[in-house]
C-alpha cells in the first residue's frame, strides 16, 4: 500500500534566514538564524521570525572568539531548518524578523 504523509513525515517548504552585520571591530558576524515554514493557501501572510545565535560553551572559547573576531556560526543551513541535533547546540535568543508573502 501507499504511504500517507503527516506533519511530522512532510513539513514542507521553508526559508532560513541568517543576519550577518558588523561588531565593534568591524567585522562582519553572525547575527542571527531563524527559519519558518512558507505558507500554502492563497494570499497575504506575514510572519515573525525568533532568532536565535550559537554561544560558545567555556569561557575559554568565549575569550577567545571575541579576541580574534570570529564567533561560532552554523556552516549548513539544514542545522537551523530541521532543528535535529539542535538540543546539544547551545543557543542564545537574539531578536525578531518579520517576514511577508504573497502566495499566489
Amino acid at each position: 500500500p501507499g504511504t500517507s504523509l503527516t506533519p511530522a513525515s512532510f513539513a514542507g517548504p521553508q526559508i532560513v534566514v541568517s543576519v550577518y552585520g558588523p561588531d565593534f571591530f568591524g567585522n562582519d558576524v553572525v547575527r542571527g538564524y531563524g527559519a519558518v515554514h512558507v505558507p500554502f493557501t492563497p494570499g497575504r501572510h506575514t510572519r515573525t521570525i525568533a532568532m536565535f545565535v550559537p554561544e560558545s560553551t567555556s569561557r575559554l572559547q568565549k575569550f577567545t572568539s571575541w579576541f580574534t573576531g570570529r564567533r561560532p556560526e552554523f556552516t549548513d543551513p539544514r542545522v537551523v531548518a530541521q532543528g535535529e541535533g539542535r538540543e546539544v547546540t547551545r543557543v542564545r535568543s537574539q531578536g525578531f524578523v518579520t517576514i511577508s508573502f504573497n502566495v499566489v
